[in-house]
């Protein structure tokens, strides 16, 4: 597995980040642990986690798993924003909230600093020069080594930029969005923010919760397997579910990705990750795993590269113009 600069840091990363969502939920702690040592092993230094996954459990194995290791050798990631409790300042973006989340944070790791802090989402209901001071402070007090953002609009982040400039901030490193072939809204705006800016791009869910593994097909709308993630999310209405997802672009990006996969010899998901791999202002995609057969997989998508023609192919059938947006583009080539 390669490295890469995060962003326009310092700091090199491996190009696959191993996102531990499922650490102490689908994945035990037995299986998460071997699922980080295989991914190091094969030169992956990246991990992902945030606070409230599996409300602290994740950050708790990664942070057992890293007594185990040579901390310094690790990059980690983590996030905050959303509720860890029932109380008024247990969510949000407040100084209080993030002051004392970095300290829960911390302590379930088992660590002394974080590597990489990241705000999970934009909150209207704080002031963002106090998120942004209390971040910087976060960094001048060692406890915080870089910041990033996930889940913002293109304004939200060009002004959080914009805001850390002109009062000499510690600024974002990297944005965290929805990005694959299916979902690529991202490049209406969002990319070309962070190339300008300098920002590198972790993109979540480049499989789209299942939906670019190839296991979906045409035929079963209405008799979706009960042992399917797609199940429960059709039935709980989360963003992957069958209404959103199961359109004829959905199959004509299927059919397209697995063609291309039997060109290359490589399975479907491998194909989909190398393709948002190698996205412009890509730094690392985050894999998501539940067992060691899914993550040996997605580890498979490093190594080789598609070519020009089968990109192309890919390119054209998932290209998502907002209609304003394409307006815009077509003026700007008028001279």
């Amino acid at each position: 597995m390669e490295n890469r600069f995060l962003g326009k840091t310092g700091l090199r990363v491996s190009e696959l980040c191993l996102g531990a969502m499922t650490f102490g939920r689908e994945a035990d702690e037995a299986t998460s642990f071997e699922m980080m040592d295989a991914f190091v092993d094969a030169g992956g230094n990246f991990i992902d986690t945030a606070n409230v996954y599996s409300n602290g459990l994740s950050e708790e194995v990664v942070g057992k798993w890293l007594k185990t290791k040579n901390r310094r050798d690790i990059v980690v990631a983590t996030k905050v924003r959303f509720p860890m409790g029932e109380g008024p300042n247990d969510v949000g973006l407040s100084r209080k909230h993030i002051m004392d989340s970095v300290e829960d944070s911390l302590r379930r790791l088992g660590t002394d600093y974080i590597d990489l802090y990241q705000v999970h989402n934009f909150d209207v209901a704080t002031p963002l020069r106090e998120t942004l001071t209390t971040l910087d402070t976060l960094v001048k007090q060692g406890k915080v080594r870089y910041i990033g953002a996930s889940n913002y609009k293109g304004y939200q982040l060009q002004k959080a930029i914009d805001l850390s400039k002109a009062m000499n901030l510690e600024p974002f490193t990297c944005l965290q969005p929805l990005y694959n072939l299916l979902d690529r809204a991202v490049e209406w705006e969002l990319v070309e923010v962070c190339q300008n800016e300098g920002l590198g791009i972790i993109p979540w869910s480049p499989l789209r919760g299942g939906w670019l593994t190839g296991k979906y097909t045409r035929d079963m709308e209405g008799d979706i397997p009960e042992n399917m993630r797609l199940k429960l999310a059709t039935e709980f209405g989360w963003s992957e579910s069958w209404e959103n997802y199961g359109n004829n672009r959905t199959w004509d990006i299927l059919e397209e990705l697995a063609a291309v996969a039997k060109e290359v010899g490589k399975s479907v998901p491998q194909v989909a990750l190398n393709w948002v791999k190698d996205r412009p202002g890509v730094t690392a995609p985050i894999i998501g795993a539940r067992n060691m057969k899914q993550l040996t997989d997605n580890m498979g998508s490093v190594g080789w590269t598609l070519s020009d023609e089968q990109r192309q192919r890919l390119d054209d059938l998932s290209n998502m113009p907002g209609p304003y947006y394409s307006v815009i583009e077509q003026m700007m080539t008028r001279r």
